[in-house]
């Protein structure tokens, strides 16, 4: 079974000038925004640095793994470093938010192409808990903060630089790429080639009916691993890829999971049951809660967890942490109660879920050809 870091050793000699951008091109730049390149990628958008020189840099630091999620991240940088179809490429206009008291939490990066146009690459979400729970807000929100600044990435590059742009991230990522492409303006949405979301939620249903998403909807490429969660989140208009991949359930997420051939991805005609279960299951359960009520069930959760100072998912494990939340919620009635009844709603929609019908339509099966 073959990965990205397969598909470089692969076609890593065929220059972008010979081969255009593919889906697993972009799977690469997505990966790579998750990489912390302060003080080494420039926050301009008018200076670069070839990638070959920003991956020199990132590997001279005395503890490079800490600038990464997995260790598979320095693999992929090492060897998109070393060839010939990525050395070259300029790095540029790398920006990061973090925000906790303002549930805000942004990357992105921006890849000059030989050529001549640019990949905007959104970082999805990261390990911090203020990263999670800007996700669920999307659930109750009609925008959040990562998704203005995407736009405001968007509008702040295109207008130092009036070239062709492609746009995309993984997870959280994708959905940032997609609001972004359809809140830009038709002007803007006029150069843009494609919008790779890649297994990322989708949006409310306000959003199916706006005029710039409905217009943007040709250049939206969406890409699931047959297991998907968390591209199943929220409404989806556009079709999507279902790809193959490696792992099991929600691991799939994982892009080293997602299985390649050439420039392509391996796909597979429709979701798993599971992954169909769960989709059910959240919408039923969403529909059932006002936005008042998600707001609050969502706050609660991030309350009780952040209440021992975790800042990263990591830590809400640790046995001091857990014990501390089983104390919070014997003496806290409010939260005790809050979390109850919505969990037992999730509880009941889940077996309506198991019980309903199989969705045949947009929700289950993908497309074979894009």
């Amino acid at each position: 079974m073959a990965d990205m870091l397969d598909y470089l050793a692969w076609r890593g000699d065929i220059e972008f000038t010979q081969m255009p951008v593919n889906p697993v091109d972009a799977l690469i730049f997505s990966t790579l925004s998750y990489i912390q390149f302060e003080d080494i990628v420039p926050d301009n958008p008018m200076q670069c640095i070839p990638l070959e020189e920003a991956a020199a840099g990132l590997f001279s630091l005395s503890a490079p793994q800490t600038r990464v999620r997995v260790k598979k991240d320095l693999e992929l940088l090492e060897a998109a470093a070393k060839s010939a179809r990525f050395d070259n490429i300029k790095m540029s206009f790398y920006r990061s938010v973090l925000i906790p008291e303002e549930e805000t939490q942004f990357a992105a990066v921006t890849f000059f192409l030989e050529d001549g146009s640019a990949y905007i690459a959104f970082r999805g979400t990261d390990s911090t808990l203020t990263g999670w729970k800007e996700d669920f807000n999307m659930t109750f929100q009609s925008s959040i903060p990562a998704q203005r600044l995407a736009l405001e990435y968007v509008q702040e590059f295109a207008a130092a630089h009036p070239i062709p742009i492609w746009m995309g991230g993984h997870s959280k990522g994708g959905n940032l790429a997609a609001y972004a492409a359809a809140q830009c303006g038709e002007t803007l949405q006029k150069r843009i080639v494609e919008v790779h979301n890649q297994d990322g939620p989708g949006f409310s249903e306000t959003m199916m009916t706006d005029p710039g998403y409905r217009n943007i909807l040709p250049k939206l490429r969406s890409y699931v691993p047959q297991s998907s969660v968390i591209g199943m989140l929220l409404e989806h208009e556009e079709p999507y890829i279902i790809i193959k991949s490696s792992q099991l359930g929600i691991m799939q997420h994982d892009p080293y999971s997602w299985q390649v051939m050439g420039g392509n991805f391996l796909r597979v005609e429709e979701l798993t049951a599971d992954s169909r279960f769960l989709d059910r299951t959240f919408k039923n359960w969403l529909a059932k809660m006002s936005n008042e009520e998600r707001s609050e069930f969502f706050d609660t959760v991030f309350d009780l967890l952040e209440s021992t100072g975790a800042q990263h998912a990591g830590e809400i494990i640790r046995p001091q942490n857990v014990r501390a939340y089983l104390k919070t919620l014997k003496t806290n009635e409010y939260m005790r109660n809050i979390l109850a009844s919505e969990l037992a709603s999730l509880a009941l929609s889940a077996r309506q879920a198991q019980g309903g019908t199989e969705n045949t339509d947009h929700n289950s099966k993908g497309v074979t050809e894009q």
